[in-house]
């Protein structure tokens, strides 16, 4: 079966939460994708990238690449911020053309370095580190409220 990975539209966004509410644990996703709405905007923004595999015209996976500049890497960061599939399709090479496409677009938009969460199983460690990626410890980090907001940070 053919896949192709092409820049995603707003049109394709729906469809993006409904595989990432699946939340596929070998993924490393919890289920939950904080909005939509939000998800559409990055649609537009240069700051982001979405991109979505589809097969005969239906989307079957896809995946978020948000920059953001680094003083301490000396240039933008890419960060893999979401990547998910449709269990029901050829996970694995469908894995891979998601990836190669995010590092392809970072590249093109002058990152210097692409990071992505852990994988929590060997199997996913293993396709991260065909593609390049290695191990570089954990990070922290911290939630806080949007202002005006009215979610409790956690």
């Amino acid at each position: 079966m053919e896949y192709q990975v092409r820049a995603a539209r707003i049109t394709d966004i729906d469809r993006l939460v409904a595989l990432s509410a699946a939340g596929d644990p070998m993924l490393g996703l919890d289920g939950t994708l904080g909005s939509a709405d939000l998800m559409r905007q990055l649609v537009y923004l240069p700051q982001a990238s979405v991109f979505v595999a589809e097969s005969h015209r239906e989307v079957v996976g896809g995946a978020v690449l948000a920059l953001r500049p680094s003083v301490r890497a000396g240039g933008f960061v890419g960060t893999l911020d979401l990547i998910v599939v449709d269990p029901a399709t050829d996970v694995e090479r469908i894995l891979d053309s998601l990836l190669e496409e995010v590092i392809r677009s970072a590249r093109n938009k002058g990152c210097v370095v692409v990071e992505a969460g852990r994988p929590p199983d060997a199997a996913g460690l293993e396709r991260f580190g065909r593609l390049g990626f290695v191990e570089a410890g954990a990070r922290l980090e911290r939630r806080v409220n949007v202002a005006g907001s009215e979610r409790a940070g956690r």
